[in-house]
């Protein structure tokens, strides 16, 4: 009995180790092209079709936005301009300062929320259809095929030796890399400082040191990034594609393959019957990874590479209207759909991002519709806080400083609550030009009769008087000291 109790396996504590489940990554046979590697160039291959067409589009509207407002002007100046130097941002009717930084808080935090919700409801559209990384890759892509031609013409080009044919194309390509990278930090440029005079600055070589060194540094990058790194941007540098996954749920919509329908996988000719053939509609023709800007094979399953951007979409569905299958191999999709069960558009997560997104718009929009365009900051003289004059009468100077926040030269009077009886000296009646500060020293004398105690408060009224459609009337306290 103690023998067979020896002989007897011991029981063993439960394992806690997470089961791994096995997944098998396809390969392309041999004949295809292979898998793209991380560092390696990619070629890729042009494609048409719906979704292409809406991104082109969308492309086309996002650099005419960006080319043509550094050159709109409202009210006689430049209706978007980021002044660093001024401290002051002009949104066309709306100027702000620093002391308006809680209305770029809130602008900053909408547009985080606004990206959140979207990437929750559609995946990561801004990255294939919007990002500037994205729109500048492709249009570098452009200028290559029309230079260097399709994608196996450029990739034998390139295994090729030098010789006049390759050295022109590369030359001219490049020239015109070049070419659009320094139009594209000139216009970037153009937000930061008034436009029609740097333009002109800058070709007439008069441009300061410092405009020429920000447009020639921003130039490289463009032409870097744009033209040499492309994918290398998005899959090692970009935060965003490493913090996606935080707001992917299973009802999230992405670019997806659809892996019972498409499995098994193998060519076939058009009129053969996949189903006698055992295969599934994939006819692993390879273009979804050939046509893919990150060189990604999708039917691997959702990858962080993946920008959404749906050319893959696009050449499998015209390889399915070729062969006359149904379209939607590889589409816009849901997980949950993929798994047969219903798909639940409107979900808690959304709406808390709906709700935290209407929240901050309430902010932002109280915030615009209670800012003053005016401000008043007052300076005593530390050096006498009080003095007698020739007359006997008490005396207090103060240095107001008034921005005029708006973009029209407004006059203001200011007026003192808070004492009796006062003397004032100097201008109580003060004209400011648009988005300019003024300085005004003025003195407040009461009689020491009047003054109980050594310190009143006091409060600085000043409302405008031009134009004098616009009440703006705005209070700044202080304090009155006489003499011990």
């Amino acid at each position: 009995m103690a023998e067979n109790q020896a002989n007897k396996p011991a029981k063993t504590a439960p394992s806690k180790t997470i089961p791994v489940k096995n997944i098998k990554v396809h390969k392309p046979k041999s004949g295809a092209v292979e898998q793209y590697k991380p560092r390696d160039q990619i070629y890729v291959r042009k494609v048409k079709g719906f979704y292409q067409g809406i991104r082109r589009k969308m492309n086309i509207l996002f650099m005419a936005v960006f080319a043509l407002l550094p050159w709109l002007h409202f009210n006689g100046q430049q209706a978007i301009l980021f002044d660093i130097g001024e401290q002051r941002f002009n949104i066309f009717s709306l100027t702000l300062w620093p002391q308006d930084l809680t209305l770029l808080a809130w602008i900053c935090i909408i547009g985080a929320f606004l990206l959140f919700f979207v990437t929750t409801f559609i995946g990561r559209v801004w990255c294939g259809y919007l990002c500037p990384q994205t729109v500048w890759t492709f249009i570098f892509m452009w200028f290559e095929e029309k230079f260097e031609g399709a994608a196996n013409k450029r990739r034998k080009r390139d295994q090729s030796p030098m010789n006049f044919e390759k050295f022109w194309r590369k030359a001219a390509k490049h020239s015109c890399w070049i070419g659009f990278s320094l139009l594209t930090a000139i216009t970037f440029a153009g937000y930061f400082t008034p436009m029609r005079e740097l333009a002109v600055d800058f070709f007439t070589f008069n441009a300061t040191l410092t405009i020429t060194l920000v447009i020639f540094f921003f130039t490289f990058c463009t032409y870097g990034n744009a033209g040499w790194m492309r994918e290398v941007m998005c899959l090692h540098m970009c935060p965003y594609a490493r913090f996606q996954s935080a707001m992917f749920d299973q009802d999230t919509l992405t670019v997806s393959y659809d892996y019972n329908r498409g499995e098994s996988r193998g060519p076939r000719g058009r009129k053969a019957d996949p189903k006698e053939l055992g295969l599934g509609d994939c006819i692993d023709c390879n273009l979804c990874v050939e046509v893919c800007p990150t060189g990604i094979d999708i039917r691997n399953g959702l990858q962080y590479e993946c920008i959404n951007c749906g050319a893959c979409v696009d050449a499998c569905d015209g390889v399915m209207d070729r062969m006359k299958y149904d379209r939607g191999l590889i589409s816009y999709t849901t997980e949950t759909k993929l798994k047969g069960k219903h798909v639940h558009i409107l979900r808690p997560k959304l709406y808390m991002y709906a709700t935290v997104l209407i929240v901050m718009c309430g902010f932002f929009i109280t915030d615009l519709a209670t800012r003053v365009p005016l401000q008043i900051d007052i300076i005593r003289d530390r050096n006498t806080l009080a003095r007698e004059n020739i007359d006997g009468l008490i005396e207090n100077v103060y240095t107001l400083k008034i921005l005029n926040k708006s973009q029209i030269d407004s006059t203001y009077e200011i007026e003192v609550e808070g004492l009796e009886n006062y003397t004032w000296q100097g201008e109580n009646v003060v004209t400011v030009k648009a988005a300019e500060i003024d300085t005004i020293a003025i003195s407040l004398a009461v009689d020491p009769v009047d003054i109980k105690g050594y310190m009143t408060d006091i409060s600085f009224v000043i409302h405008q008087v031009e134009p004098a459609d616009n009440d703006v009337i705005i209070k700044q306290s202080s304090v009155f000291f006489n003499k011990r």
